[in-house]
């Protein structure tokens, strides 16, 4: 029988052995105060490259920080061997709150939720408006996760050489969401580059828009070549394939404190991880009509106050058609 107490000797006490050494095994982790902060450029199967004090610095994840998983845009603190040297690698201990988050998944039945870029300012929803054809479903998405996640939305509409811009900015014009129009001879001669840089000015903007649709060209615009050498040999552009964007990836502009982070080209933008109570936030011209809703209203039934509203002409069927497909859409998640 064990005796506990003071007379417990040290033949009464169990201990598992250690097999990589005699050093006592603890919870307690270092607080590492003499880290450096940096910010994440990009990620590359756990690799993380970072900016510490305008050096390129490639990091991983330490183990303390469990499954906690870095993504670009978040700020970090980096211990080891910051020089920046070839084949030198440091260790990102803690990672900071985040004060937005760009999630989304690869459908609306898909658990697995994707962070696509932390501390964003803006997002930059880009779209051509012909060749591809526009996609006003996919932007309405766009603009739930951009209000889901705290981030302000930016409509870029390109290629209007091949069609005007009129329908598009009857839907989200009259949003109070900032856009710009560009052309695909403005994209060459530096214009739509100038009139998209005023809106990019002090924030962190993420780019996200479907194949072809002109992103990756435009964020090649905004970011001279001596800017892109602040990344080093950091190079997610391949130029080739149906995607020409492989991961997101962060680039200085010429303003302070002004970044752009590309992103793939998405083909869908899932919102599994939505509560379909906030969707209507991403509809600000539908959102004041549903004060005269019944309570817990779908929005997709008899007594929604919403017919009535676009029936008077405060907002574009075509928008409370978007909004009860969404809406349509999460419903049938909820109910699997």
């Amino acid at each position: 029988m064990r005796r506990y107490g003071k007379h417990t000797d040290e033949d009464d006490i169990r201990s598992r052995p250690n097999r990589k050494g005699n050093r006592p095994r603890t919870n307690i982790r270092p607080k590492h105060e003499d880290a450096a902060e940096g910010m994440v450029l990009t990620v590359d199967r756990g690799r993380l490259t970072c900016l510490v004090d305008e050096r390129i610095v490639m990091a991983m994840k330490a183990r303390e920080l469990g499954r906690k998983a870095a993504v670009v845009g978040d700020r970090v603190a980096i211990v080891g061997d910051l020089s920046g040297d070839k084949d030198t690698l440091a260790r990102i201990v803690r990672i900071a709150e985040r004060k937005s988050v760009l999630r989304r998944t690869a459908d609306d039945d898909d658990p697995f939720e994707r962070v696509v870029v932390a501390n964003a300012d803006q997002l930059a929803i880009v779209t051509a408006l012909a060749d591809p054809e526009p996609r006003p479903r996919l932007i309405d998405r766009c603009l739930v996760a951009a209000f889901d996640g705290g981030l302000t939305p930016l409509l870029v509409l390109t290629k209007s050489d091949l069609a005007q811009p009129d329908k598009m900015l009857e839907l989200y014009g009259h949003l109070d969401i900032p856009y710009v129009v560009t052309s695909r001879e403005e994209l060459e001669n530096g214009d739509a580059a100038d009139r998209v840089r005023e809106q990019l000015d002090g924030k962190i903007t993420a780019f996200v828009g479907h194949s072809g649709v002109g992103k990756t060209t435009l964020v090649n615009a905004l970011v001279p070549k001596d800017r892109r050498r602040v990344t080093g040999h950091v190079n997610a552009v391949t130029g080739r394939g149906r995607h020409t964007t492989t991961s997101a990836l962060a680039l200085p502009l010429a303003e302070p404190d002004s970044w752009v982070v590309d992103t793939p080209g998405v083909r869908s933008f899932g919102l599994h991880h939505v509560d379909p109570s906030r969707v209507i936030h991403a509809f600000p011209d539908l959102e004041p009509g549903t004060e005269g809703c019944p309570r817990a209203c779908s929005h997709d039934e008899p007594d929604c106050a919403l017919d009535e509203w676009v029936a008077e002409g405060h907002a574009d069927p075509a928008r409370l058609y978007s909004l009860r497909r969404l809406l349509a859409t999460r419903e049938r998640r909820e109910g699997d």
